[in-house]
């Protein structure tokens, strides 16, 4: 059968090989075409033909530049010719995949395949118009010869100063067509002369296999133990960041994300650098336990109390889930040049960074006693994906993808875990929780103000402690540090000075020693004495020693207080302002609203809103069967009524031409009899549109009505309503 174009080659193509082409291109049903000429389009199409080229390997790309460096049609010995005998098992691969078809005089490729790939495949320049004489070249003078040897490798075009006046070697040169004037001071070097200097061959070293990748071997035992520490510290920082922003909801920047300065306090508070910070702070967004409120708060979501009722391998892998799906790459926080991007902002989608991730933990499973070597993984991701688009592969999503899989535990030191490998081959991960350590509901309290806990701590017990103390260290045991300013803090969020010793000494292990039990009475005496209201702001105090010595603080003449009554003194900043102002030169003030009630913070927020589906930028998922044959079956039943209904134009059209031109009272007098002698065949008739325009219908006519020819419409199938002084001709078919 000959194929006279793209179309009819698909359209000769059996099940097995359409299932095959769609696993490698689900783009092409996504949505399913109508038929197959939209198929055709679809396939050829340059941006579906990019995806294509970006899932080929080296060797099977340097082949597919083989192919399109020559003439169609081409054979098999064609393409072995201009590489090596291994190249005959490539092109099958081709073929699947749709790049390259094949009829009974050779192979062919796509018309617009050479536009994805550029002018300058392989680094050749265009065919040569005229016939050379290539062996002529073995005698090129020196000068020539230094032309060649610098355009032979690509790219194939060279400047001069002035195509009337060229030196000797490129005169040479142009004389006997071995260079082409592009214009007039640009040669192009011929594909012919191209492959000739290249010893008959398109490229210089043929990629047939991946390189080797290297790195230390890990001994399986620290792997583990490395592992599951690290995600014992990603759950424990999740959990430490949304209680953080619950108490003390950080504000999203005008633009959208996180500030620098909110960063900072983040990254302080966890106790690690501002990129893992970024990170930790995106996983939880992507997991929907965090969101941004419409008043710009950042606050957790109610998924976060569900997730908190999770087993911990149910925890982890909901956050491991959502950062391997998705399109944002937290890497680009901090990066230089990237000065605008901020965390949960909208700029960190980027197109292959689910991909970029899926092909690092491939190449990890392939070597799982190993902890890879940065540059020969590179080297190794480059041939697995050689023509990304965007400006390829970079070394940096890489570099970030290795640094995070660390940071959640899929790898221990570098080399992948066996949770790691469970988790990609689909598994619940169960051990998770056997081997976290046992959280811990107590705490043993020193006599310099720290306290100790011996393990990760139970969920309410940190949420308190959190409160009132602040971490000095972390490791496997955390050490807290009670100060003035962390009880403040716990008296702030609504607690007393007994409910705090009461709770310390309910949890701790070892008695509580009297300097603490003094420094948490003395804070909460004068905790509240001051009172900080909005007038702008008012101070109000019972305490008039402590009024007269706020007015004689030369500290405080920056709020410019005036005294309005013997127990009340007002300024011009704001309630907050005032009370950061006060606090920092040593008193304790606290809010109070309109009606003299302490305020306290919440100790819990959450956001009122919805955590929103993030959008997914990436490629197209990769349909099961199931719905491959569903689309093969719609494409297939498509067809079919495409060529039923291109049949029926064809009869219509020569029926039409037959037709009498009648009035509408003679159309209407035909159309009745028709329907009173033989109602059960079909017409064909003319109907004119709102524009004037003729088209051809068959229908089956069912009524006439008020002017008007109720019939069904072969084309589409359903009942349509026909105007009589619309139809201009009538015909039996």
């Amino acid at each position: 059968m000959e194929n006279r174009s793209y179309a009819d080659y698909l359209r000769g193509l059996d099940d097995a090989t359409f299932i095959s082409m769609f696993t490698h291109r689900p783009d092409l049903v996504t949505p399913v075409p109508p038929d197959m000429s939209s198929l055709a389009v679809r396939a050829s199409s340059v941006p579906s033909l990019a995806r294509a080229i970006d899932s080929l390997n080296k060797w099977q790309l340097q082949v597919l530049e083989v192919c399109l460096t020559l003439d169609e049609p081409f054979s098999e010995r064609d393409v072995t010719s201009l590489s090596e005998e291994s190249a005959v098992f490539i092109l099958p691969g081709l073929v699947e995949r749709g790049l390259l078809y094949r009829d009974k005089e050779g192979f062919r490729a796509p018309t617009t395949l050479k536009e994805v790939l550029g002018n300058e495949i392989a680094g050749l320049g265009p065919a040569s118009m005229a016939k050379l004489k290539l062996k002529k070249l073995e005698d090129a003078p020196p000068a020539a010869r230094k032309v060649l040897d610098a355009m032979v490798w690509g790219p194939p075009r060279g400047t001069i100063g002035d195509i009337k006046k060229p030196s000797a070697g490129v005169k040479w040169l142009l004389d006997d067509g071995f260079l082409i004037p592009f214009n007039q001071q640009t040669v192009v070097l011929p594909r012919e002369v191209g492959i000739y200097l290249r010893g008959n061959k398109v490229h210089g070293e043929l990629e047939t296999s991946q390189p080797t990748i290297t790195g230390t071997k890990r001994d399986a035992r620290s792997v583990q133990v490395a592992a599951i520490s690290n995600i014992a510290t990603f759950l424990r920082w999740t959990e430490e960041i949304l209680n953080f922003w619950a108490q003390e909801p950080a504000s999203a920047l005008r633009s959208g994300g996180l500030g620098v300065r909110d960063l900072k306090d983040l990254s302080l508070h966890l106790g690690v650098d501002e990129s893992c910070a970024a990170f930790v702070a995106e996983v939880s967004y992507i997991a929907g336990l965090l969101t941004i409120d419409p008043d710009d708060k950042i606050l957790p979501t109610h998924q976060f109390d569900i997730w908190l009722s999770q087993t911990p391998a149910t925890r982890w892998q909901t956050l491991a889930s959502a950062w391997l799906i998705t399109s944002r790459m937290s890497g680009l926080v901090g990066k230089e040049g990237s000065k605008n991007v901020a965390p949960l902002g909208p700029e960190l989608d980027r197109a292959a960074a689910a991909n970029v991730r899926r092909l690092a933990l491939s190449l990890l499973q392939e070597n799982q006693s190993l902890s890879l070597d940065l540059e020969s993984l590179y080297r190794a991701a480059q041939w697995h994906a050689p023509s990304r688009r965007s400006g390829g592969l970079q070394k940096d999503y890489l570099l970030w993808t290795l640094r995070e899989v660390e940071w959640l535990g899929i790898t221990g030191q570098g080399a992948l875990s066996t949770y790691g490998a469970e988790f990609l081959s689909g598994g619940e991960n169960t051990a998770i929780a056997d081997d976290l350590p046992k959280p811990v509901d107590h705490i043993l309290i020193q006599s310099d103000n720290t306290a100790i806990a011996p393990g990760p701590l139970e969920h309410e017990v940190a949420q308190e402690l959190a409160l009132i103390a602040d971490v000095e260290s972390r490791g496997g045991a955390t050490v807290f540090r009670f100060s003035e300013g962390s009880i403040r803090r716990g008296l702030d969020h609504g607690r007393t000075g007994d409910e705090i010793s009461k709770f310390l000494s309910k949890t701790s292990k070892t008695p509580m020693p009297q300097p603490l039990e003094y420094l948490i009475a003395d804070v909460a005496k004068k905790h509240g004495k001051l009172r900080v209201g909005n007038t702008t702001s008012f101070i109000r105090c019972e305490d008039s020693a402590l009024i007269t010595q706020i007015l004689s603080d030369k500290r405080l003449d920056i709020l410019n207080l005036r005294k309005i009554a013997p127990e009340v003194l007002i300024c011009g900043y704001e309630a907050a302002e005032a009370m950061n102002i006060l606090r920092s030169c040593g008193y304790l003030p606290v809010g109070e609203d309109s009606r003299g009630a302490l305020l306290s913070g919440p100790r819990i927020q959450r956001a009122q809103t919805k955590a929103r589906p993030l959008r997914a930028i990436g490629e197209y998922e990769r349909p099961d069967e199931i719905q491959i044959e569903g689309a093969l079956r719609a494409l297939r039943t498509g067809e079919k009524s495409s060529r039923k209904q291109s049949t029926m134009r064809n009869i219509a059209t020569e029926a039409l031409g037959s037709l009498p031109r009648t009035t509408a009272n003679e159309t209407l007098e035909l159309l009745s009899d028709y329907l009173q002698n033989q109602p059960a065949n079909s017409l064909s008739i003319g109907y004119a549109d709102n524009n004037g325009m003729v088209s051809h219908r068959i229908i089956d006519p069912l009524k006439l009505s008020a002017g008007s020819l109720i019939a069904r419409d072969h084309a589409t199938g359903e009942v349509q309503t026909f105007r009589i002084a619309r139809i201009t001709g009538v015909a039996a078919l």
